[in-house]
């Protein structure tokens, strides 16, 4: 174990609190809704892409140009970029041969705004 976490508080004896344990179980999402959820939030977890909708938050941008910004090859902003609209957090419009993303709605932003202050607590 870890020297540096705290062990985590149990109850001396085991006695549930059924209203509370039923009123819970009333609120909470079905498996789907938490499994998609949990798929939503592994997105976030590679600062690749989160620097990718740090870029977008400022403009909308092509893949040549996203890879340029970041430094990164156009295959690997290109992979990122697929993932990200599996997942619905940016969108894609075609202009002739060249194709632009952007943020899919504000939610996005909300998301990585209230991270960041989180963080910063």
């Amino acid at each position: 174990m870890r020297q540096d976490l705290e062990p985590v508080e149990q109850c001396e004896f085991f006695h549930a609190h059924e209203e509370i344990v039923k009123k819970v179980m009333r609120a909470m999402p079905g498996e789907e809704e938490l499994y998609d959820l949990a798929e939503l939030f592994k997105i976030f977890g590679d600062s690749t892409r989160i620097r990718i909708l740090y870029v977008l938050f400022e403009s909308e941008m092509c893949v040549c140009d996203i890879a340029q910004l970041l430094n990164l090859s156009q295959s690997a902003v290109s992979h990122q970029l697929r993932l990200l609209k599996q997942s619905r957090l940016v969108k894609s419009r075609r202009e002739g041969k060249t194709v632009f993303y952007s943020l899919a709605d504000d939610h996005v932003r909300t998301i990585i705004d209230q991270g960041k202050e989180h963080i910063e607590e």
